[in-house]
């Protein structure tokens, strides 16, 4: 019997193992939908509708206006008004809102003299990111709010304004201009979530052998390691790229999610990625003694580094450089920036493949470690 017929062989075995255990085929196709869905709504780093409460102490048509600015704005909600600065306290501690504005008494009037009125904004820190970008939200409205006050001040005085030189910056975004966090946000799930299963499901699969009994009946099979390994590939690198082309209509049906790069290059990396990731299981799935331990290490070696050392949700210019460095040893690092690039920036082989590049060696590499561990462990 060839080798060819070995694999085609254990291949047939391993999706009648599949065929049957029709529960854990179920969710191992729906699951990965699911997450994106949930992950995709839930995830988001848009700041917006940010809940504001009010402290006019002045009183006067000037601080309405003021205070108006605020209303209308898609950045702030109006939720209610306060008293006194003492308030605050009480309102922060109940989650009420996020920012309180205090207008102090005698704002309308030293605006009036031509005089510059001071403004006190609080921020509840407990948000970093709401008071991040609510720190530079409040600053934008105040300048604009500022720039029109003198104005307003000028053609009182019968000054012309429009004589005095001006700075007016026009800021383009590229790739996207709406600044949608679903559209930086999807490229990168999907990796997430297809590296999460891929791992996990072959971390188990050579540890089911051994708890079944059945590793005996392959170790005194004619196979050859690098053959049970492609055998043992083979049905769910079909699933995994069935799930993530699933994942990408998903997002792109759903979400919107443009694709304006080669189709062919993101299958490609797909390809590659897929193979690291189930490579990377399945050296897992030799080295842990029990099933219990594959999927714990399955778990730790994919969701977590997934999340924080690959880039999907937070740039990795941010991380301290030894954690930079052992985001290398993971190939959903080189996936996102693909992904991205593709699906955001239009890029084709030419812009991406050192990553092509760097998932063929990590893809060999892991899988060659694999038939070693295993070959170790049969002998």
């Amino acid at each position: 019997m060839t080798s060819l017929h070995r694999i085609r062989a254990l291949i047939a075995k391993e999706f009648t193992h599949l065929g049957r255990d029709r529960r854990t085929l179920a969710v191992v196709l729906a699951l990965p939908m699911l997450q994106m869905i949930l992950f995709a709504y839930a995830i988001s780093f848009d700041v917006k509708n940010v809940s504001t409460v009010i402290i006019d102490t002045d009183h006067t048509p000037a601080s309405a206006a003021y205070v108006n600015s605020y209303a209308s704005s898609d950045f702030f909600t109006v939720v209610g008004t306060a008293d006194s600065l003492d308030d605050v306290d009480r309102v922060f501690d109940r989650n009420q809102a996020r920012i309180a504005v205090l207008v102090p008494s005698g704002f309308g009037r030293t605006l009036a003299d031509g005089g510059q009125a001071v403004v006190a904004v609080y921020l509840d820190g407990s948000e970093p990111t709401a008071a991040r970008v609510g720190q530079a939200f409040i600053t934008a409205l105040n300048q604009v709010y500022g720039q029109r006050v003198t104005i307003e001040w000028a053609d009182g005085q019968g000054l012309d304004m429009t004589a005095a030189g001006q700075l007016e910056p026009r800021v383009r975004t590229w790739y996207n201009p709406e600044k949608s966090s679903s559209d930086f946000l999807i490229p990168g799930l999907i990796v997430v979530i297809v590296m999460v299963v891929a791992v996990q499901q072959t971390a188990v699969s050579l540890v089911r052998e051994r708890e079944q009994g059945t590793d005996e009946q392959l170790a005194i099979s004619p196979l050859r390691g690098w053959e049970m390994m492609i055998g043992k590939l083979a049905p769910w690198t079909v699933l995994a790229f069935g799930e993530l082309v699933a994942i990408t209509v998903v997002g792109m049906w759903v979400f919107a999610l443009p694709l304006r790069g080669s189709v062919g290059v993101l299958a490609l990396g797909a390809a590659l990625f897929v193979f690291c990731s189930l490579g990377l299981g399945l050296v897992i799935s030799a080295l842990a003694p029990t099933l219990e331990t594959a999927n714990m290490l399955g778990l730790l070696l994919s969701l977590l580094p997934g999340f924080i050392l690959s880039g999907f949700a937070f740039p990795l210019s941010s991380i301290p450089e030894w954690l930079q460095v052992i985001s290398y040893l993971l190939p959903a690092r080189f996936m996102v920036t693909i992904s991205r690039a593709v699906f955001l920036k239009g890029a084709g082989f030419e812009q991406v493949w050192p990553e092509l590049a760097a998932l063929t060696a990590y893809a060999v590499i892991v899988i060659a470690v694999a038939v070693l561990l295993n070959a170790r462990r049969r002998r």
